[in-house]
């Protein structure tokens, strides 16, 4: 028998196996009640607002689903200079309660516009040095898309909605910022 014909006839073996219509009870074809449980698994908003260091490693491990195929993040660092200014830090200051409520309101509108599993909203407040972060959003979902739009309509509903208030602190001076997108601020 030539190598060509072993492969075939073993390829035809294997593939009557698996196409196989009949499975033993308790073959490792069936599911198991862990994954019976895992479908069952409740979707979950987690929001943060915090001084302590941000972890985009820790936010993510919050969203991890065996359903989930996608974990879309979006973060926020300091970054060193605005409009030629040398930046040293930011600062963030935040009305919680409304914040936080607000923050939900996002979760509920995503949850409505697309299918995601778990959601992660964690916000900096206080003195947030260069290169760290002030904003991590986690979202997860069985595919790409969902948790990609997800995250962005996060990330920009959250500068136009949520009460947070920022404070660039330079090298000489410093000066309160309010988001462009903030819808109070084209009141002014």
């Amino acid at each position: 028998m030539s190598s060509l014909e072993i492969s075939s006839s073993c390829f035809n073996q294997e593939t009557k196996l698996l196409s196989s219509p009949r499975l033993a009870e308790g073959s490792a074809f069936e599911p198991c009640r862990g994954d019976m449980d895992e479908v069952e698994e409740k979707s979950k908003d987690i929001i943060n607002f915090t001084a302590e260091k941000l972890s985009v490693d820790e936010v993510s491990q919050l969203v991890i689903s065996p359903l989930c195929g996608a974990i879309s993040l979006f973060v926020g660092t300091t970054r060193n200079n605005f409009e030629g200014k040398k930046v040293i830090s930011l600062e963030y200051e935040a009305y919680l309660p409304m914040a936080d409520n607000e923050v939900r309101k996002i979760c509920s509108d995503i949850r409505q516009k697309w299918p995601v599993k778990h959601i992660a909203v964690f916000h900096r407040l206080g003195l947030v040095p260069v290169s760290e972060a002030s904003v991590i959003i986690a979202v997860s979902s069985a595919h790409r898309a969902a948790s990609l739009e997800a995250v962005t309509y996060a990330i920009d509903t959250l500068k136009a909605k949520v009460p947070i208030w920022k404070k660039e602190i330079y090298e000489e001076s410093s000066s309160w910022k309010r988001n462009k997108e903030c819808f109070w601020a084209s009141n002014n």
